[in-house]
């Protein structure tokens, strides 16, 4: 993030626009609609206001002169649109008394940039790409106002009404937050954003005991919960809106060594976060202590994410976690994510299931060579069978010789996706029998194996041309014996 987005206080002083043509007049529009006071320097000396309202153009000063030398006491910022070379002078000139300068389409001579904004009174949105793209800036735009109720405003003023009488009330942070939050989802919210703002303070007056109505216990805490949410394979665009949901509520989140950057950054900035993972190979605090933790922090009357890579029950222990909470007394829910073994097969078009082909699929873990070596492979040589293999490069060899040991085709098709949907992903494609060796051409995990006829379907066999290259081997094959 190369600009902080942060929001100027118009009221505290003159803005000094400089320019002409349209350019400086959508600036003009931008903002006297703000509540600005604005010194135009007109450089093609047309002072003409596009139409504006008389309230708005009450708030314009045409200014005369040379901008370069002009008084800049009261002013809080300047801005160039249309103003050419005059533009490069004048952000020199900000500079050098440290204002906040933009230069329209020049980000180098540029302090500040204009987002994209959504301006619901007193909801406004924010949405920048660093000068980069302002269309993109106006996509992300169009689809926050197409989600955002129309009076978020008013009901953002509705609350400020009550902010004062309601600390008083409730001084405990987090209750006082909680409180806010229930009115905000509940009934209340809803009659302010239908316009029966009225019904709302009525009903606002009526809560008696502001702290129950926030769920406090007995002892006035806010009761904990704890939230299992699955972070998915990596990719935060695949986060559910209940996940997402979760994050921003929350009052710390426990996550897993997997979780990418990414997913982190979803959390709610002042929420505490506290790695529980660990790594292949090195050690970590263990699931009891795991338990524990959430249980302390859910009985402190904190709201608990336990933030988990791909689906907390695929293989993530979440039915562990779920049954200490309930031992313990603890609320709790689950919030489902897409585990890593879809994750690998929408992105690299593997069908797991394909119509007299693929009619079964097993997930199944494969840590170490110990755990392959357990597994009844048996079972698993039926040719219509897809098998998904979490965690398997270290026990690829195991998995390869159990599965030949009970008959499965050595010309079986096997992928190893590592990193799934995260930018880095990876994908070597072969047959069972070298299986080893496509873990060698793997830049490290996390992977999942995907053994079965379906990896013939996916974009890297169909990009390996495997198919034609095992042919020429065959060929190659069967003139060596004639020929012997």
């Amino acid at each position: 993030m190369r600009f902080l987005p942060v929001f100027l206080d118009l009221q505290s002083g003159v803005v000094l626009l400089v320019g002409a043509g349209d350019l400086v007049r959508a600036k003009l529009r931008l903002l006297t609609s703000a509540g600005a006071r604005v010194r135009w320097f007109a450089t093609d000396g047309n002072y003409d206001l596009g139409g504006l309202e008389d309230a708005e153009a009450a708030r314009i000063e045409a200014a005369t002169g040379d901008p370069l030398t002009a008084d800049l006491s009261n002013v809080l910022a300047v801005l160039c649109a249309g103003a050419g070379d005059i533009g490069v002078a004048m952000s020199a000139r900000a500079k050098a008394v440290g204002l906040p300068v933009n230069v329209m389409d020049d980000l180098a001579h540029s302090t500040f940039i204009f987002p994209a904004i959504v301006d619901r009174g007193d909801v406004v949105v924010a949405v920048g790409t660093g000068g980069a793209s302002p269309v993109v800036a106006r996509r992300v735009r169009e689809r926050i106002e197409a989600v955002l109720p129309a009076r978020i405003g008013d009901l953002a003023s509705f609350i400020g009404g009550f902010r004062k009488s309601m600390h008083e009330r409730i001084p405990e942070f987090s209750l006082r937050r909680r409180f806010w939050e229930r009115v905000i989802d509940g009934p209340i919210g809803a009659l302010v954003l239908a316009g029966r703002r009225t019904e709302a303070e009525t009903a606002l007056k009526d809560i008696t005991d502001p702290s129950g109505f926030a769920g406090a216990n007995a002892q006035g805490k806010a009761e904990g919960w704890v939230t299992l949410v699955g972070a998915g394979p990596g990719d935060p665009d695949l986060l559910t809106v209940k996940a997402l949901r979760a994050l921003q509520d929350a009052d710390v989140v426990f996550y897993d060594e997997l979780v990418s950057a990414e997913i982190l950054d979803r959390i709610r900035r002042d929420a505490s976060r506290i790695p529980v993972g660990r790594r292949v190979g090195k050690p970590g605090i263990g699931q009891d202590n795991i338990n524990q933790l959430l249980i302390d922090a859910a009985k402190a009357g904190q709201r608990v994410v336990r933030l988990k890579g791909g689906d907390p029950f695929v293989f993530g222990r979440g039915g562990e976690e779920i049954e200490a909470l309930r031992q313990a007394g603890i609320a709790c829910s689950v919030v489902p994510g897409i585990t890593a073994g879809l994750g690998a097969a929408s992105q690299f078009e593997v069908p797991l299931t394909y119509r007299r082909e693929a009619t079964r699929i097993t997930f199944l873990t494969a840590h170490k060579a110990s755990d392959a070596e357990k597994v009844d492979w048996s079972v698993l040589t039926d040719d219509k069978m897809t098998i998904v293999v979490y965690m398997g490069m270290t026990a690829a060899p195991s998995v390869r010789a159990g599965l030949l040991a009970a008959g499965r085709s050595p010309q079986t098709p096997v992928g190893v996706f590592a990193r799934v949907t995260r930018p880095d992903a990876q994908a070597a494609v072969g047959r069972l029998e070298s299986l080893p060796d496509l873990i060698e051409q793997i830049d490290g995990g996390p992977a999942v194996l995907i053994i079965g006829d379906v990896v013939a379907h996916s974009a890297p066999w169909r990009q390996s041309n495997l198919d034609e290259q095992f042919y020429l081997d065959d060929v190659i094959s069967n003139l060596l014996e004639a020929a012997e």
